[in-house]
């Protein structure tokens, strides 16, 4: 061993000895952190990371050499990169990670982790897992969505601000659907809103539902919110992005660290504290205490916590939305293959026939 290569550590999570190698190397030069404080942290949040991810599918983000200035994750168009996402269960995992196993639109299948236990975050974390993007699915029933996903998105000139200022509006329409969701910060200028939902209706339901409840929402607030998929028609609103309950397209994990300089995290919120605070507020330095102090504000979303709801309502409403209103289906993300009832998947400013 060379002289200057810290030993490894081993901890103990709850049973099981979890190694860490290199545990001094820097993953955040900026806040001077360390690997072991990010397996240490995800530790000390053990109960919600855990919540978060339990049984379900998950994609792990790993940045093996940290997060520096420059580095790159690797993309399906540029496979070159300092990070990676990792959707198969990588080789040499320890038996007691569970896997689950998924179809992506193209029909290929892949076996993903599923965490069953805390043990199997803190092993990831070793390999560089920052962030962690699970299905809004369980491992028991990988084509029935459990969670309903809001995602505002603000678009250039807009922020986390605007996007709080929008919230509300989502709660209060949730309500009148019968629905209460628990909100996050992204970790960056965003803010999820997760709805537990009944697992009794596909992908293309959930996602046809989270278009209605888009759509109702720029209908009452069309200078603040958009559901436009093309950028160039967006404008400085606030897009609520409904691909993200398409299938095979996650979001970063409640608890999940941000690849960010200042090492953010996805932090649930209180619905009365939005518009209070930022996202710089909740790092890996701050989240532990705050998670001591208010506990897991995610654990509405936990497998088989109760209430669950009917998206029923939403279904009507999209059934209103087409006859009422002449909507119709919205592009699907590229990779994905053309699917039932999709309008074209052209660029507006490239469109020749909208044009004429």
């Amino acid at each position: 061993m060379s002289p200057s290569k810290t030993p490894a550590v081993e901890l103990d999570v709850r049973g099981r000895t979890v190694r860490v190698s290199s545990p001094d190397k820097v993953y955040f030069p900026e806040r001077g952190l360390t690997k072991l404080d990010v397996v240490q942290y995800f530790v000390s949040v053990g109960d919600g990371i855990l919540g978060a991810l339990l049984d379900r599918p998950t994609t792990l983000e790993r940045w093996p050499k940290g997060v520096f200035e420059g580095a790159k994750l690797a993309t399906r168009a540029d496979s070159t990169g300092d990070a990676f996402y990792q959707k198969r269960v990588p080789q040499g995992a320890p038996d007691y990670v569970r896997t689950a196993r998924i179809a992506f639109p193209s029909g290929r299948t892949a076996d993903e982790v599923a965490p069953s236990e805390l043990a199997v975050v803190a092993w990831a974390a070793n390999l560089g897992t920052l962030t962690f993007h699970p299905w809004p699915v369980l491992g028991e029933d990988v084509d029935s969505p459990d969670q309903l996903r809001i995602d505002l998105d603000p678009q250039p000139g807009t922020d986390f601000d605007d996007a709080a200022r929008v919230a509300p509006h989502v709660r209060e329409l949730l309500a009148e659907h019968g629905m209460e969701g628990t909100p996050k910060t992204s970790g960056g200028r965003g803010i999820h809103v997760f709805v537990p939902i009944e697992p009794r209706w596909s992908f293309t339901d959930a996602r046809r539902a989270t278009i209605a409840f888009g759509r109702e929402l720029e209908r009452r607030m069309p200078e603040q919110v958009t559901m436009k998929w093309w950028k160039e028609e967006r404008g400085q609103k606030i897009f609520v992005d409904y691909n993200q309950m398409a299938r095979d397209r996650t979001i970063a994990s409640a608890y999940s660290i941000r690849t960010n300089p200042r090492a953010t995290v996805s932090a649930p919120l209180r619905w009365e504290e939005i518009g209070d605070v930022h996202p710089d507020d909740f790092d890996v330095t701050t989240m532990p205490a705050r998670f001591a102090e208010v506990g897991d504000l995610f654990a509405p979303l936990v497998a088989h916590a109760t209430p669950r709801y009917s998206i029923e309502s939403l279904l009507e409403l999209a059934d209103r939305q087409e006859r009422d209103e002449g909507h119709a289906d919205l592009p699907y993300p590229p990779e994905y293959p053309k699917m039932p009832g999709e309008p074209k998947r052209v660029q507006p400013s490239r469109d020749r026939d909208r044009a004429r």
